[in-house]
């Protein structure tokens, strides 16, 4: 059987895509592999389905973001391009098939305008010069362009006819910004931002809702594939009416999940405060404002200190290729929402993460491949998690409303207790847990918050010091 292949003339010194020569069905076969090698054990053990990968019909054109680096080059010239693979050597490239065409062009066209204007690029070793990076995004659904030019100094001299001579260069371009990055380090993007001509954001369209997009946003590089990923995230959620998005962004997967479902409440939790903001004004303009509300904290701290009081059907989780944090999964855990939406671009640190949400009563449901990024190693994962019954909230739901919970004379519900023993002790305490602490002073429980479904279920095991802080709230109540 015969494959198309693709062919780049710098692809051995560019290294960006190590599988341009592999046929596509084969790098998707390969990426089924990698994993079912990695979740398909954990899946078989649970009896989830690990689903075929969801590949692309044409792997060409599909990043919509892009970026290169600038250096000096014999005679005044402004060198740009990529950096060979292990290095930070520039090769130059005039075109690249996995990136919109329009994008290319205009990084090369800032190296022009950079040359006449005798813009001196960044030296990294001696960290003088001025222009480090050019970054631009193009619209997928809409024409807007944005290009940020990532400079060493906050003043730039000329900037008019910068400007000018850059929109003659480029004239797709609908906005420019300028991000300061003063430190001797390996990052493209600094902390500072300002407009140099336009709005000083762009907008694109993901399932139908519209975003606005900053010179820092982060923002999926591949549109298409990412309504693949997000929705297969918002299925996951299946009829969750409160619903907490987790290392939320500008809030595209809450929203997307909102606008797609009426009535569902979302709650992102961000630590950018500038992305909080953008996802705030992204809700208003899908008009889901209503019904999403996004927070500036630690997506960890908050479910320590606000999540006692806060009940969620449905948690869905991006994290940052690093994965998440032992601490974060166990505030997870301890919020018990009766799904778990994990979407990953790391396969690796997401099945170590996968192992932990394990060990505290989860179980996968659904495995599912995405290939984001064609011609390359990389995989990404949607992974829907379901607590066992019995230890779900979504259970006690079923069994009976939570403000008619059993509150006789002697005695308090399972919301006081937590209220109570997070109130003294600072400690977050799960149903779970009270359950079996009720348990071991003979108060009889339903079966739904102790038991298990089968013998050799994992179940996890309240800690002492909570254990302690439970028992002293069950005196408190004179229930013990």
């Amino acid at each position: 059987m015969g494959y198309k292949t693709y062919t780049c003339p710098i692809a051995r010194d560019c290294g960006g895509c190590e599988w341009l020569a592999v046929p596509y069905p084969i790098q998707l076969r390969r990426k089924q592999e990698q994993a079912e090698g990695l979740l398909g054990g954990m899946a078989k053990e649970d009896g989830a389905a690990l689903e075929p990968i969801r590949g692309v019909e044409e792997p060409v054109r599909y990043r919509h973001k892009a970026a290169t680096p600038f250096a000096h080059a014999r005679g005044g010239r402004v060198l740009c391009g990529f950096y060979a693979a292990g290095t930070h050597r520039i090769v130059p490239c005039e075109s690249c098939l996995a990136e919109d065409e329009r994008a290319r062009r205009i990084l090369n066209g800032v190296a022009r305008v950079a040359e006449r204007l005798h813009i001196p690029p960044y030296d990294e070793d001696r960290g003088v010069g001025v222009l480090r990076h050019a970054v631009v995004r193009c619209g997928w659904k809409t024409d807007d362009v944005m290009l940020v030019l990532v400079t060493r100094v906050d003043e730039l001299r000329g900037v008019e006819r910068l400007v000018s001579e850059l929109r003659a260069e480029c004239p797709e371009v609908t906005t420019i910004a300028q991000n300061v990055n003063d430190r001797r380090t390996n990052a493209i993007l600094g902390r500072r931002c300002r407009t140099l001509f336009g709005p000083g954001v762009m907008h694109d369209e993901l399932l139908g809702c519209r975003f606005e997009i900053g010179p820092t946003s982060f923002y999926q590089t591949n549109p298409a594939q990412t309504e693949v990923l997000y929705g297969l995230a918002i299925e996951g959620t299946g009829d969750a009416r409160r619903v907490l998005d987790a290392y939320c962004g500008t809030g595209t997967i809450g929203i997307c999940a909102a606008a797609e479902t009426p009535g569902m409440q979302v709650v992102g939790v961000e630590q950018v405060q500038g992305a909080v903001a953008c996802a705030r004004r992204n809700a208003e303009a899908n008009g889901v404002a209503d019904r999403c509300g996004f927070v500036a904290a630690d997506a960890t701290s908050w479910m320590a200190r606000e999540g006692a009081r806060e009940h969620f059907d449905a948690v869905i989780m991006d994290p940052p290729r690093a994965g998440s944090t032992p601490e974060f999964l166990t505030g997870v855990a301890d919020l018990a929402p009766g799904r778990v939406v994990y979407v990953s671009c790391n396969i690796v640190t997401q099945t170590r993460d996968l192992e932990i949400l394990r060990v505290h009563g989860y179980r996968l449901e659904r495995v599912c491949p995405v290939d984001m990024f064609p011609h390359t190693k990389h995989v990404e994962t949607v992974v829907l998690l379901g607590r066992e019954l019995e230890k779900s909230r979504e259970h006690v739901y079923l069994d009976y409303e939570p403000s008619k919970e059993i509150d006789l004379p002697g005695g308090a519900t399972y919301e006081q207790i937590k209220a109570y023993v997070l109130e003294h002790t600072g400690l977050k305490v799960s149903h779970l847990y009270i359950a079996q602490v009720k348990q071991k002073h003979g108060i009889i429980e339903r079966e739904c918050y102790n038991k298990p479904k089968s013998e050799d279920a994992k179940q996890p095991q309240c800690p002492p010091e909570k254990e302690a802080a439970i028992e002293a709230a069950l005196k408190h109540f004179k229930m013990i």
